[in-house]
């Protein structure tokens, strides 16, 4: 059994991995923690801290070597697999998600939109929800996208529930009531724009 690895690191991990993909793009061939350390605002303890949960990454007084470390990382997150994605709700955010670059990308394969009733919006065939359970039974589904209103969004758990889905990716602002151990990731946007708001009221606690 894998050695559990808290929240923090998790969501830290991301950000390693876009800084270096960065640094790769701009020919930066290696990075010390220190470095690094500079350009994400975590410190340099902290960074080493995160990555020997996962190895040895890195040589003394050498530092890494930027594409090793990135193409580490993105095999730790797991983007070296491919994912189906559906998205349930096609109002604004829906749409948006749709045309997310992320999802362009060769990992996310968005393979069903659904919403209250069958259209076709800008040539996306948008399928009715009632068609959402049969078409889960006879899809593999990793990732569904939820963006329907409030009062729809436990229906629709409920529904997907036992349909094999891997994981949620949830911008509804509500609790939901899973019984089954499926990962959720909340998106409230409300808080990111809050958390802006108290960082331009208090810049010098601002890390970056």
């Amino acid at each position: 059994m894998k050695n559990k690895v808290s929240p923090a690191v998790v969501r830290r991990l991301p950000k390693y991995f876009y800084y270096l993909q960065t640094l790769e793009k701009d020919g930066v061939e290696k990075i010390s923690s220190k470095q690094l350390s500079e350009i994400t605002g975590f410190t340099a303890s902290q960074i080493r801290q995160d990555l020997n949960h996962f190895g040895g990454f890195g040589q003394q007084g050498y530092g890494y070597r930027v594409s090793e470390l990135k193409n580490s990382i993105y095999e730790i997150i797991g983007l070296n697999n491919s994912f189906n994605v559906v998205i349930v709700g096609y109002g604004r955010i829906g749409q948006a998600l749709y045309n997310y670059s992320g999802f362009e990308t060769n990992e996310f394969n968005i393979i069903g939109v659904f919403d209250l009733k069958e259209k076709d919006i800008d040539g996306v065939k948008v399928k009715s929800v009632d068609k959402l359970e049969d078409f889960l039974e006879s899809n593999e589904v990793d990732i569904l996208v939820l963006t329907v209103p409030k009062e729809a969004a436990q229906d629709v758990v409920d529904m997907v529930e036992g349909k094999n889905i891997k994981g949620i990716w949830n911008f509804v602002p509500q609790s939901l009531d899973i019984k089954s151990n499926i990962p959720i990731e909340n998106i409230q946007i409300s808080d990111s724009l809050y958390t802006l708001i108290y960082y331009m009221g208090n810049p010098d606690q601002y890390e970056g």
